[in-house]
């Protein structure tokens, strides 16, 4: 296939600016899961301080919640990379493991955190 020079280094300047922005975004992911680590942990100790109420159980949905949030930009990051970076089949294929995974943690998680799944109502509780 021809192509103009120009057109060639905008595409290779567009691939290099996809790949800083997509892994900018996994950085901010990790920073986010870090971060809300950090938070969560100085809540506890606040918690646990001052004795009030079940901390642990409070300590763990915190965690869980700066999981989830770190892990929808994990996935957003391998989305970008993945498909405007290098879009070859065996890439398109690991990025489906890797978002079924990072689905089923997020599930799990959010399963874990509020006792039901995000498509149930508001009022239905599942295991405790």
């Amino acid at each position: 296939m021809l192509a103009f020079p120009a057109t060639k280094t905008f595409m290779e300047n567009f691939r290099q600016l996809m790949e800083i922005i997509g892994t900018g975004v996994d950085g901010v992911g990790v920073f986010i899961v870090a971060a809300g680590a950090l938070v969560a942990t100085a809540r506890l100790l606040v918690h646990k301080a001052h004795n009030t109420g079940n901390y642990y159980s409070s300590y763990r949905q915190d965690i869980g919640r700066a999981i989830l949030l770190g892990l929808e930009f994990l996935i957003a990051g391998d989305i970008i990379r993945t498909v405007v970076v290098a879009p070859t089949i065996q890439n398109v294929l690991v990025l489906g493991l890797i978002v079924l995974i990072r689905t089923f943690l997020s599930l799990s998680l959010q399963l874990e955190i509020e006792g039901r799944l995000p498509w149930q109502r508001e009022g239905v509780r599942g295991p405790c």
